[in-house]
């Protein structure tokens, strides 16, 4: 027999993982279902940036022009792996699309006010009673070594200001006041002072259990072999572990959701967008305040008794494998910036596959002509930023509630 659940989720990620605390808070019956273990793809290594105020789309005017400086370079910070697919070909010709100066703008606001909703509700779920991820709202730096990056930043600057954010720019020596482990040689820098950070493993293994205590089912190692599908709804789930039937189904496998739905024929443009990150031991000489590695796209994040070096996006398909090329590249920026640090024998070398829409943008919402299913996929380098969000999206859908957010400029139908 198989087993039957309200809502069913495939993924135990930090969009899985939030939905499934926020459905289990209504008192929905739910299950998760987890191929490895709960927070085992992205949202293990990433930089735990909470960060409303720096949320410039990757599509952008004159990223294209420098995109292909990038490309050439297998150490660049956007890296396109050359291969036969017509999939990437439709996803960068979307991609160009969405580069002008008024969508970018539009998915500025529509980032910050996801990344936003998030932040709050985080304050919110570190006041519970033993859930303990790290949660400090310190702000952060962004260090530039060129006059140009600093000046690219001081525009962002001007854009957040319009939307009711602040930041400050700081000169070299302001600069290294604050952050006296950078190098005397850099331009400057920015202080967002709004944003936050936390240790992503522990958020999403610790909201977990909250979720179980309050009536989740978390199936971990069962892995989704096929969906039925019967007149675009989803009768029954066949697992490695069992079979299991539900009322609502929720996609939240990052970049492996276009997979599970490909017989409905679809589009969801998500590419897989590798990461990496080197956790090492906490220098003594590191503070309290994460910073960005401005022209290198290295965020370096202070969390508890370690230090995490993350950055690099590279489209190369499902690939798992690791670059050290990528991985050198993340250590020359951090000696480059940071020459003073001492960093010690490495704890971590870790990489994962973000899901990465052409716009941007995530997908969250019912896609039309299905029933039962809702897709909450696509967050690429902001996953951890909107989780908590998406989640309470997702159980809104599902109660049938007034969503806290317009969902139209999610919707997995902008694609079609």
């Amino acid at each position: 027999m198989a087993e039957h659940s309200d809502v069913l989720i495939v993924g135990g990620g930090v969009i899985g993982v939030c939905t499934a605390y926020s459905l289990a808070e209504r008192g929905i019956g739910v299950r998760l279902l987890e191929r490895d273990q709960i927070c085992s793809g992205c949202s293990h290594g990433n930089a735990g940036w909470l960060f409303p105020s720096h949320s410039m789309p990757l599509p952008a005017p004159g990223v294209i022009r420098q995109a292909f400086d990038w490309l050439t370079d297998p150490k660049s910070p956007f890296y396109i792996k050359p291969r036969p697919s017509l999939e990437l070909v439709h996803w960068l010709w979307r991609f160009w699309t969405a580069c002008d100066r008024a969508t970018m703008l539009e998915s500025y606001r529509l980032r910050r006010e996801l990344s936003l909703a998030s932040l709050e509700r985080y304050a919110k779920l570190a006041a519970l009673p033993g859930l303990e991820f790290g949660f400090a709202q310190r702000g952060l730096f962004l260090a530039f070594h060129t006059r140009a990056g600093l000046a690219a930043a001081v525009e962002e600057l001007a854009i957040l200001a319009e939307l009711g954010g602040r930041g400050q720019k700081l000169g070299p020596e302001e600069l290294r006041d604050r952050v006296p482990a950078l190098s005397p040689k850099l331009a400057g820098g920015i202080h967002l002072p709004d944003d936050a950070h936390i240790t992503p493993g522990d958020f999403v293994r610790g909201l977990a259990e909250e979720a179980r205590r309050r009536g989740a089912a978390l199936h971990t190692e069962t892995e989704v072999l096929e969906i039925e599908w019967r007149r675009a709804h989803p009768t029954r789930v066949t697992t490695s572990r069992g079979e299991f039937t539900c009322e609502d189904l929720v996609l939240a496998t990052g970049a492996w959701s276009t997979r599970l739905v490909r017989p409905l024929r679809l589009r969801l443009p998500v590419q897989p967008a590798k990461g990496y990150s080197i956790t090492v031991p906490r220098p003594e000489a590191f503070g309290e305040i994460p910073v960005m590695l401005g022209e290198a796209k290295v965020g370096v994040t202070p969390m508890g008794s370690n230090l995490r070096m993350a950055g690099t996006l590279e489209l190369a398909g499902l690939d798992l494998s690791v670059s050290m090329q990528r991985v050198r590249a993340i250590e020359r920026a951090t000696r480059t910036y940071l020459p003073d640090l001492s960093l010690g024998e490495q704890v971590e070398i870790w990489r994962g596959l973000r899901p990465l829409t052409p716009d941007d943008l995530p997908i969250i919402g019912r896609p039309g002509g299905t029933r039962g299913l809702i897709i909450a996929t696509g967050h690429g380098m902001k996953g951890m930023a909107q989780g908590p969000i998406t989640g309470e999206l997702v159980a809104q859908l599902v109660s049938d509630e007034p969503t806290s957010l317009d969902l139209r400029p999610f919707s997995p139908d902008r694609f079609a």
